[in-house]
């Protein structure tokens, strides 16, 4: 009988693991407000960014726009979702979102219709991006506008960078390069 149950718990635990989510699995909105499927990403890496127009970390969107303009050729892509959770810092319209960035910082990175990063409203990449029960990983939390999470080529979650360490850190630098 013990055999038995040594066996279901491992049948049932590789169950688990099995289903795992990737980012690959999920369609979001683009800030056009048209259905965008993040598996288009396959044997890319990617960088998840929350962002907001009013913040103090607001200039990380030219080191971002630099990032992504420098590796954007060796598959990789950085997609930024505005949110406006963290003391209303992203109070725009997408369509107003989108001239900000562009105007203001030339980004020719994708981005994401406005969501929530956290709460009772969080959208559900958010919820695969912070639970670790949902994306086989780990547990985190969005501290602030700009944390950063790293996606590896098969779209599973590898790590975050907390809002302040900058886009182009040496983590980054090297997790980019494969170092």
């Amino acid at each position: 009988m013990k055999y038995l149950t040594f066996i279901l718990a491992i049948a049932i635990s590789f169950s688990a693991f099995a289903q795992t989510k990737t980012l690959h699995d999920f369609t979001v909105k683009n800030i056009d407000g048209s259905d965008f499927k993040l598996s288009q990403f396959k044997g890319k890496k990617v960088m998840v960014v929350n962002v907001a127009s009013k913040c103090g970390l607001t200039p990380q969107y030219e080191e971002l726009q630099a990032l992504y303009e420098k590796y954007k050729d060796k598959n990789f892509v950085i997609i930024g979702f505005p949110a406006n959770n963290f003391l209303k810092q992203e109070p725009g319209t997408n369509a107003e979102i989108k001239e900000f960035c562009t105007s203001k910082y030339g980004v020719t990175f994708p981005m994401m219709e406005k969501i929530s990063v956290k709460g009772s409203d969080i959208h559900p990449l958010y919820v695969w991006l912070t639970q670790q029960s949902q994306n086989g990983v780990m547990d985190s939390e969005v501290k602030w506008n700009f944390q950063k999470y790293l996606i590896d080529e098969n779209g599973k979650l590898v790590d975050f960078i907390p809002p302040r360490e900058k886009p182009n850190s040496e983590k980054v630098i090297k997790w980019l390069e494969g170092k």
